[in-house]
């Protein structure tokens, strides 16, 4: 059964320009393993955009938003080894998912030069 779903569309010019200015964004966002991914790709900006749209999607899904003031590391994004991305979480989503009895959380991401999105789909 389907428990929630989010989905997200952010302009890559957006995040790259949150990055540029410093101020630790990348931090706040971005696990450490995230960034090292995502640094190591020519088009770095797209992937980061890519998965801080994953995020908020994730808290979509749940009925919450960015103004929540969650800790975004907690939801962090890795891919397997085909390159499938998932969902890692952490803390307090990590305890919401063990309470809710969620199945699985499913991540789709999608990004060009201009534009990244994510859809979440949760189930349980």
């Amino acid at each position: 059964m389907i428990i929630g779903t989010g989905i997200d569309i952010i302009e890559v010019s957006r995040v790259a320009d949150k990055i540029a200015k410093g101020n630790g964004f990348l931090e706040k966002i971005f696990s450490p393993d995230e960034i090292a991914f995502c640094e190591q790709k020519k088009d770095k900006d797209e992937h980061y955009a890519a998965r801080f749209a994953a995020k908020e999607a994730f808290l979509k899904a749940i009925g919450l938003g960015l103004s929540a003031g969650f800790d975004l590391c907690n939801i962090e994004l890795f891919n397997d080894e085909s390159g499938k991305p998932h969902l890692r979480l952490k803390g307090p989503f990590e305890q919401l998912a063990r309470e809710k009895q969620w199945q699985a959380v499913h991540v789709s991401l999608s990004h060009i030069q201009s534009t990244a999105c994510a859809t979440v789909i949760i189930e349980g």
